[in-house]
């Protein structure tokens, strides 16, 4: 896999995902978008991957949308702008669908797409230092990235309104205080504990992993009845496996599951 903007390797399980263009803010250009898009496929097909840690390159996660990659395209704008899009969003759909978690490391700053991207992450670590906004309308431009979706349900619509139509900066704190992100650490501890929270999750039942994260998506929005059916398959489905067996045994037992993915 031939990667421009990011760069890609697995270890111990683990993916690591790193932005890699820190003299373009790590900004969503048409080449970041195919990446993306790519990076999905290869966490889907790749069985030793059970969880994916996301961080960046420099002093911002990612700036959003390129605007000078815009500016460039001239009247084709909108063409270019609906070939970026439909790999960004198809990459962002892929990665909620994937029974792999995804956490996202956020050091600098997140805006736009770049935002939109930290709501679609399944856990999201923060620096102290971080700062979050939309800035959207401030370009002249509309939310994309699935942020209407995954943001609005993080913090609210009455929220979602203020950060979309204002601008509003969020800090570390706020964006805690909010729900936007799950943990604020220390700046330069960013890295590491998006990696160790990856690493203790790629090291779980694999089968309850991915069907936990797929029960938490599915029952948010359903009825009750719905949600409980979701939760009833997805729990019998683990009783059926090995691991939850497993599971069962070593929590009576007082001992360290061993999983085998089965």
């Amino acid at each position: 896999m031939e990667l421009e903007t990011m760069r890609y390797e697995v270890r111990e399980r683990v993916a690591h995902l790193r932005f890699d263009r820190p003299e373009g803010a790590n900004g969503v250009s048409a080449a970041f978008a195919r990446d993306l898009r790519a990076v999905m496929l290869e966490v889907e097909w790749d069985d030793r991957v059970r969880a994916v840690s996301v961080t960046a390159e420099g002093k911002v996660f990612s700036g959003g949308g390129d605007l000078k990659e815009f500016h460039a395209a001239g009247d084709a704008l909108p063409r270019a702008g609906s070939e970026l899009i439909i790999d960004f969003h198809a990459a962002l759909v892929k990665m909620n669908r994937l029974p792999k978690p995804f956490v996202a490391g956020v050091r600098g700053a997140a805006g736009g797409a770049g935002l939109s991207m930290v709501g679609a992450f399944d856990l999201v670590v923060s620096s102290d230092r971080a700062k979050y906004t939309m800035a959207y309308t401030r370009a002249g431009m509309t939310p994309d990235g699935t942020s209407s979706y995954f943001i609005a349900r993080h913090i609210g619509l009455r929220r979602m309104m203020d950060l979309t139509l204002t601008n509003r900066v969020l800090s570390a704190e706020e964006a805690e205080a909010w729900g936007l992100v799950n943990r604020v650490v220390p700046d330069e501890d960013v890295d590491q504990v998006t990696a160790d929270l990856a690493l203790q999750l790629a090291t779980g039942a694999p089968y309850a992993v991915g069907r936990a994260k797929r029960v938490v998506y599915e029952g948010y929005d359903a009825s009750l009845e719905v949600a409980a059916e979701i939760e009833a398959v997805g729990i019998i489905g683990a009783m059926a496996t090995d691991d939850g067996k497993e599971g069962i045994a070593a929590f009576l037992e007082k001992r360290d599951p061993h999983w085998t993915g089965r």
